[in-house]
């Protein structure tokens, strides 16, 4: 028998109601969908990354212009 925790309460998934199953299973897509753009952000943080040390690394080889002109 499968059992589900929701807020500390553990519930028999064959004793509850289809509404319910159905709010179960939105929940669970909804929390693979989160977890997957969490995954797809920390790709595009990363490549961030590596694009401003590739452009620190072009302009630590180009003088920078002055101020005054």
């Amino acid at each position: 028998m499968s059992k589900v925790v929701i807020d500390g309460q553990e519930y028999a998934l064959d004793q509850l109601s289809d509404a319910a199953k159905q709010q179960i299973a939105s929940i669970q897509f909804v929390d693979g969908k989160i977890r997957n753009l969490q995954a797809e952000l920390a790709v595009m943080q990363t490549a961030r990354m590596a694009y401003v040390n590739a452009l620190k690394e072009l302009l630590s080889d180009a003088s920078p212009e002055s101020e005054n002109g």
